[in-house]
């Protein structure tokens, strides 16, 4: 069995996992995660620790795999998983309008996103964005979606970049 696997998940207060046929669900105070189940791999609970057991004779692999995605699942139902964007330009703003992001990037037109269900979206100042949610995965996309309206160019560094992500500029040009 692979290392990952043997590591035990403890489940903090308020956390349930259910484990059937179809899949596992994960219930804690910020909401139900669900997932499907991997072949050859089960999960036991007992005393508020999660383990992963992989049967004789199948893939170590999917073991390792349901444990990081019950990690995952675990963490994001108990505390949640925020992503940090930042406004790196003239004129670039975020602002809010109900559940809709509005963007203003240098574009003759407002970028207008929309919060998908699960995900929460804050503007504690004009140049950052804050995206939350229980589903990390849901998260990490919805920030990479609003990054790609106008990711960081090379030259002077404008554009929406992840908080504490390092742009290596480019030289101009020389005439």
């Amino acid at each position: 069995m692979s290392r990952v696997a043997k590591k035990p998940i403890t489940l903090p207060k308020g956390v349930e996992i259910t484990s059937n046929a179809n899949g596992i669900t994960v219930k804690g105070p910020k909401g139900t995660l669900a997932t499907h189940a991997l072949p050859g791999a089960s999960v036991s609970i007992e005393n508020g620790v999660a383990n992963i057991a992989v049967a004789e004779g199948a893939d170590d692999k999917f073991g390792g795999t349901l444990r990081a995605l019950l990690a995952n699942m675990v963490k994001g139902v108990s505390d949640g998983y925020e992503r940090k964007l930042e406004l790196v330009g003239v004129g670039y703003r975020a602002s809010m309008a109900g559940k809709s992001l509005n963007i203003a990037l240098g574009f003759s037109h407002p970028v207008v996103f929309d919060a998908p269900e699960g995900i929460s979206i804050e503007t504690p100042s004009q140049t950052e964005i804050l995206i939350k949610g229980s589903d990390k995965q849901r998260v990490g996309e919805v920030a990479a979606k609003i990054r790609s309206f106008r990711p960081p160019e090379p030259y002077k560094g404008k554009g929406v970049r992840y908080s504490g992500e390092k742009i290596t500029l480019k030289e101009a040009k020389k005439a």
